[in-house]
C-alpha cells in the first residue's frame, strides 16, 4: 500500500460518498501538533501533583505520577475524542468514527486510548534494550520514535488504519476529501 488514504466502505452520517483513510503526513502532522498540546496537559497535571505532593524530583512517587499522567491524557482525548476531534484533528480535517460512520461509544474510545499505549512500550522497551545490549548510552536517544511505531501498522492494513483503531472498532477518516467528493 502506498503513502496515500485507500477507499474505505463506510458512509458517515455527514457524508454521502464512502469516506478515506488521511494520509499517513496528514496523521503524522495532526500527531506533532497533538505533542505541543500533551505538553501543555503533562505540564499542568505534572505541576499540579508535584505541589500537592511536595515532591522534589521527578523520581518521588514515580509509579503515582505515570499514573496521574496516564489519566490526565487519557480525560484530554476521551473528552475529545466524545466529539470525534482533537483539536489538531480540526485542523487537519481527520474525525473519528466507529464502523458504521457514527459517534464510537464510550466504551470504544476507552478502549481505543487503552490500545494506543502498547505499540510505542514495546519500541520504547525495544530502544532500552538495544542501549543495554550495545553498552551505547546514546541508543536511549532512539526513544523519541517510539510514538511512531504506531504507523507501521498501516503499511499492513487494508484501509490504511492504526491498530488500534482496528482492534477498537474505530476509524479515522479524511473529511477534507470526502466533502470535495459530495461537492
Amino acid at each position: 500500500m502506498g503513502a496515500f488514504a485507500n477507499p474505505v466502505s463506510l458512509m458517515t452520517s455527514e457524508l454521502s460518498v464512502p469516506a478515506t483513510a488521511p494520509s499517513r503526513l496528514r496523521r503524522f502532522a495532526a500527531m506533532m501538533y497533538e505533542g505541543v498540546l500533551l505538553f501543555g496537559i503533562v505540564f499542568a497535571a505534572g505541576y499540579l501533583f508535584d505541589t500537592l505532593t511536595e515532591s522534589h524530583d521527578g523520581s518521588m512517587f514515580r509509579h503515582a505520577r505515570q499514573f496521574l499522567l496516564f489519566l490526565a491524557i487519557g480525560v484530554y482525548f476521551l473528552a475529545c475524542w466524545r466529539g470525534g476531534q482533537t483539536l489538531p484533528m480540526k485542523t487537519w480535517d481527520i474525525r473519528l468514527v466507529d464502523m458504521k460512520g457514527g459517534r464510537p461509544s464510550f466504551g470504544r474510545l476507552l478502549l481505543r486510548y487503552v490500545l494506543m499505549w502498547p505499540l510505542p512500550l514495546v519500541a520504547a522497551l525495544l530502544v532500552k534494550g538495544a542501549s543495554l545490549m550495545t553498552g551505547y548510552t546514546s541508543t536511549d536517544l532512539l526513544i523519541v520514535f517510539a510514538p511512531f511505531s504506531i504507523f507501521i501498522w498501516t503499511w499492513f492494513d487494508r484501509d490504511g488504519q492504526f491498530l488500534h483503531d482496528r482492534l477498537a472498532g474505530t476509524r479515522l477518516i479524511d473529511i477534507k476529501t470526502s466533502r470535495t467528493k459530495s461537492g
